[in-house]
């Protein structure tokens, strides 16, 4: 009696496992990335439209505007009308209850003709039509110079002051024998997770006894004092660095101080760029620190009180808005992408994830 051997299992190549994986990888972040750009494309596409298009039924979802047609010195809307089991592009030269006279804008000389049916229930004409003078308009129409010198004059002040301080207490954290350092540390963190509603009055009335409501200094000073989420960022890239460099230094004569400015700092550009960005985003789009300390002196507003008021008077023209938020984001959207690598690199060796 013969045995057949068994089939051997047929393992899938190696290089397939891995081509499979990465094409699934890929696929999976580029459905990632679309869900992120659907609000921005919106925003886009919203911006670019005209007023009408958005009270017209019927109407596109990209931009455009109603297709028009010059018949004896007037204009004429285009109407989709079926004829003969066709759909024709025709001027609606005179409206009807029952029947309407249409002029076919491939032969105007043929005239009017009449065209049984109601013409209400017919769909109109669109064509491509961007509004690229929204975003003038929008410009022209509150003072963007005065916000965007405000809001980078907040951003980058802050920023400046979020990062000094935050690096020098990273730094005695990495580098100095502290009795406690662990409790202190734990401690500086815990305040992460505080919520702000919970010191919003008491701050304010601090601010209010010293006379600095109504002046820039509440959203200021507070950033030269560090912040946690920002010292453990820095701390964590700071102990990646080898003591033996500060050895070296010290043998030279270096101070701590010297060492820091000389040796730490340097070496520690990509954690400076993320806690920077992180920071610089933040201040750029604060809404409720402005919105409380600057009450009552628009002069001072950043862009994004100054849009909440724009909103305010301009709340019908959903175009209008879009593009003023769009034109707001100019400014972020560029310092990221000249500052993506720095930023990157900090963020995958302090290891968070943004």
């Amino acid at each position: 009696m013969s045995v057949k051997a068994l089939p051997k299992s047929q393992v899938v190549p190696k290089r397939i496992r891995v081509a499979g994986m990465k094409l699934a990888l890929t696929g999976l972040a580029l459905a990632v990335l679309f869900l992120f750009l659907i609000p921005m494309a919106y925003g886009i596409v919203t911006a670019l439209k005209t007023d009408n298009q958005f009270s017209e039924v019927g109407a596109p979802w990209w931009p455009a505007s109603e297709r028009k047609f010059v018949y004896e010195g007037e204009e004429y809307g285009i109407y989709l009308v079926p004829i003969n089991g066709e759909i024709r592009e025709l001027a609606l030269y005179k409206k009807g209850r029952k029947s309407s006279f249409f002029v076919d804008p491939q032969n105007p000389e043929a005239g009017p003709f009449e065209w049984e049916g109601q013409w209400r229930q017919l769909e109109r004409a669109w064509e491509p039509d961007p509004q690229w003078e929204n975003f003038v308009e929008a410009w022209n129409t509150i003072d963007f110079l005065v916000l965007l010198r405000n809001t980078f004059f907040y951003a980058a002040i802050t920023t400046f002051g979020a990062v000094m301080s935050s690096a020098l207490v990273a730094y005695g954290f990495a580098r100095f024998r502290i009795p406690g350092k662990g409790v202190l540390f734990m401690l500086m963190l815990s305040t992460v997770i505080l919520p702000g509603a919970v010191t919003l009055i008491p701050t304010y009335f601090v601010f209010l006894k010293l006379g600095w409501v109504g002046t820039w200094l509440p959203l200021i000073v507070p950033t030269f004092f560090s912040w946690g989420t920002n010292v453990f960022l820095m701390r964590q890239f700071f102990l990646g660095i080898p003591r033996d460099l500060d050895e070296a230094a010290m043998i030279d004569g270096a101070s701590p101080f010297r060492i820091f400015t000389s040796v730490i700092l340097p070496m520690s550009g990509p954690a400076l760029t993320a806690v920077a960005l992180f920071h610089f985003f933040y201040a750029w789009n604060d809404f409720f620190g402005p919105l409380i300390y600057l009450a009552g002196h628009p002069e001072k507003f950043p862009i994004t009180v100054g849009l909440t008021a724009f909103n305010n008077l301009y709340s019908q023209s959903t175009n209008l808005i879009q593009a003023a938020s769009l034109i707001s984001a100019v400014i972020p959207i560029i310092v990221f992408f000249l500052a993506q690598k720095q930023f990157m690199q900090g963020v995958v060796i302090t290891g968070v994830e943004k």
